[in-house]
């Protein structure tokens, strides 16, 4: 969608209380200062764990990290109707994601299909988008096998994203629990994923833990971020036959730092020159620039969050402010970012969300 400088932002922010009545807290986001404030709820949304807009902006959806969707036992994908006005959300429906605890979905560009990552049980599953925005069934399941080198947390399949490229011809699918990405060719209009023939998957260290991987707008590089070895690995990309080959890792963390930490999301400023990825324990932002020719990153500044255990970050569509949903202080803090060095400064503004764990935008 265009923006300009008087564009209204609104916020959703996706919370895991285990309480319905939480669901998704909405705020609208003042490009002056920055401020955040409540616009709604949607409640009656069981543990919306992430949250995705179409490329319409009309609709949104929301992993369900819920025991049972439907009488079947796992988590589930709602989706809701966005009011071109307020931003309200008008919830139209929920499908089972066939998996324990979804934590991951992702849109086709045209919005035929959505994907949705299953976090517990290691599984894909593609929902088709019906014309009004709802969702149907399932049309198809995949099931990921194999473990690596961690036995508390990659005993088995634990896929914690899956991702489309920037023509929607194939997916990748981050698995924690396998330190592999397995890549997927898609046939959105089928609701069909199958293995890429020219690679099924990239293997990362051991122990890495891959969490989230995202592609620029040029298509010629991935970044993914690992949650267990708190690093991020730069790939090169090759959109024609959908293969990527490793060229850079680097630190998320200061090299003197010993304690617990553990990544979590990965995102661009919509300049395409600054990247940022979050550290649950460190509590900081780790802002990277973007070599132009190479796409391998330069560690620029580690930020404090504001807030203990930031989960996911979003990057407003105007490129002014980076917002930080901290977890286990319950607020989403908001942060301003240098357009032309990437570097942030916290705006002092904070919210209270509990559990935040989520944080999408759209401009109106």
């Amino acid at each position: 969608m265009t923006t300009h400088s008087n564009s209204r932002i609104i916020v959703y922010v996706g919370t895991h209380t285990n309480d319905p009545a939480e669901g998704i807290h909405l705020f609208t986001l003042d490009a002056a200062s920055g401020a955040l404030t409540p616009a709604g709820k949607a409640d009656h949304v069981g543990n919306p764990f992430f949250l995705a807009l179409d490329a319409t902006q009309r609709y949104l959806y929301a992993a369900n990290a819920v025991n049972e969707t439907q009488g079947i036992q796992g988590g589930g994908v709602s989706s809701f109707a966005i009011d071109a006005t307020t931003g309200a959300l008008t919830a139209l429906n929920t499908q089972p994601a066939h998996g324990v605890t979804p934590c991951y979905v992702s849109v086709t560009r045209d919005r035929s299909c959505v994907l949705v990552a299953n976090y517990s049980t290691g599984s894909l599953a593609a929902l088709p988008v019906q014309p009004d925005g709802a969702l149907g069934a399932a049309t198809c399941t995949i099931q990921h096998d194999g473990s690596s080198v961690d036995p508390r947390r990659q005993d088995g399949p634990h896929v914690h994203s899956i991702v489309l490229d920037a023509d929607d011809r194939y997916a990748f699918a981050a698995d924690l629990g396998t330190d592999e990405v397995r890549i997927y060719s898609v046939d959105a209009a089928g609701g069909q994923l199958t293995p890429n023939p020219a690679q099924p998957y990239v293997q990362v260290a051991p122990g890495s833990g891959p969490r989230h991987i995202v592609f620029p707008a040029d298509a010629q590089h991935a970044y993914l971020i690992n949650e267990l070895s708190n690093t991020i690995t730069v790939f090169d990309y090759q959109a024609a036959s959908g293969m990527l080959t490793e060229t850079q890792t680097i630190s998320t963390l200061p090299p003197d730092y010993t304690g617990t930490s553990y990544c979590a999301d990965i995102g661009f400023h919509p300049s395409g020159r600054f990247l940022y990825g979050t550290n649950r324990g460190h509590d900081s932002v780790a802002v990277y620039a973007i070599d132009s020719s190479t796409g391998k990153l330069d560690l620029l500044e580690l930020v404090p969050t504001e807030g203990s255990y930031p989960w996911n970050l979003g990057v407003d569509p105007t490129g002014r402010y980076l917002l930080i949903a901290n977890q286990k202080d319950d607020n989403v803090a908001v942060f301003a970012m240098d357009t032309d060095t990437g570097r942030l400064t916290y705006t002092g503004n904070k919210v209270e969300v509990p559990r935040a764990v989520c944080v999408e935008m759209l401009a109106l």
